[in-house]
């Protein structure tokens, strides 16, 4: 750079440690769901049919998690809006996804409900973080 200052630093460190958190829980979530459905299909009723929409649900979830992980990441780091906005637009399915198998799935267990509260809490403080760097990002002029 010659002579004139660097851009400023946008990127905001809480969402990073967040979405790291974040990924580290999801996966220990994918396993219990995993174990969870293990558990149900041995000692509940469950039919093939729900047993099969509920997991193919699961891993679609896993997918879409892993990528709006990624992409928050990506955006966060880079400063970029294009990344920032695809993860923050793939929050809405997450969530919805996270309130299905808390709610509405064939058989529900209490463990599966606390520990989807526990990922929509993420949801909620992710959500806060996404607006604020959204807002950074927008207000900022960054000449490349």
């Amino acid at each position: 750079m010659a002579g004139g200052k660097p851009p400023p630093v946008l990127s905001l460190p809480s969402l990073e440690v967040l979405l790291l958190l974040n990924s580290w829980y999801y996966a220990a979530y994918f396993v219990a769901e995993i174990l969870l459905f293990v558990y149900k299909s041995l000692l509940l009723p469950y039919t093939p049919a729900n047993l099969t929409l509920d997991l193919v649900m699961l891993f679609l979830y896993l997918g879409v998690e892993v990528i709006r992980i990624f992409f928050g990441s990506k955006g966060n780091l880079s400063q970029r809006k294009v990344p920032f906005t695809i993860s923050l637009v793939l929050l809405g399915p997450s969530t919805i996804m996270a309130i299905y198998y808390m709610l509405l799935q064939t058989y529900v267990l209490r463990l599966e409900v606390t520990i989807n509260a526990i990922l929509l809490v993420f949801y909620v403080f992710e959500l806060l973080l996404y607006s604020v760097g959204l807002i950074s990002f927008s207000r900022a002029i960054i000449i490349d």
